[in-house]
């Protein structure tokens, strides 16, 4: 066991069975007490949160610190993106294809890209119907709000987090028409009027 010393529980004299740690030993009791304060400083942990600005976030990502990883932000927290499974990338790819013969040029459809939102967010819908604005545009920046008419988000592990993070980011950002498609049940939730506790329309 190291320099700690074999982990073993010796009868107690005071009537408390615990552990040794090298020649030491720990009640029960005491035991409870680690526990509690290891539990405190999760807690403490948990709650001191460091908060990205979108320009802090194009930094690292200019800088090569994200390299390598499916990360998107989303109200300042960096957050890891599930793996695309099978049916993700099937429905996914069937309706950009759909909305792009249906729309022509009178929109693009942007797959899994970043949009900018003013609420330290930089979330990458899986699809985004945004204005047709020349590639000089969108070259120098991410689609705003004002270039979104809706976004599309497929999902599946990911579905707690698209109903409620995603939701508040898009609704606090003006975004009109945000759509759920729940691949668990595969039924569609379109969210309308947004606001900033969420959108105010719900429909399944």
């Amino acid at each position: 066991m190291g320099a700690l010393g074999p982990i073993k529980a010796p009868a107690d004299p005071c009537g408390y069975w615990g552990v040794t740690f090298g020649s030491k030993p720990v009640r029960s009791n005491q035991i409870d007490q680690i526990k509690a304060d290891s539990q405190l400083g999760k807690i403490a942990m948990t709650a001191t949160v460091a908060k990205f600005t979108v320009d802090d976030y194009h930094r690292m990502i200019n800088a090569g610190i994200l390299e390598n990883r499916r990360v998107e932000l989303l109200a300042g927290v960096i957050v890891e993106m599930a793996p695309e499974g099978t049916p993700h990338a099937a429905y996914s790819q069937e309706a950009g294809d759909y909305l792009r013969a249906l729309l022509g040029d009178r929109a693009k459809i942007r797959e899994a890209k970043p949009v900018t939102l003013p609420n330290d967010s930089e979330p990458e819908p899986d699809i985004a119907v945004v204005k047709p604005h020349p590639f000089e545009v969108y070259v120098q920046r991410h689609p705003y709000p004002s270039d979104i008419f809706w976004v599309i988000e497929f999902s599946d592990s990911s579905l707690t987090k698209d109903l409620e993070d995603k939701n508040k980011a898009y609704s606090t950002a003006g975004i009109a028409d945000y759509w759920v498609v729940n691949l668990r049940e595969i039924s569609l939730t379109v969210f309308r009027e947004p606001g900033s506790n969420g959108y105010q329309s719900e429909k399944r």
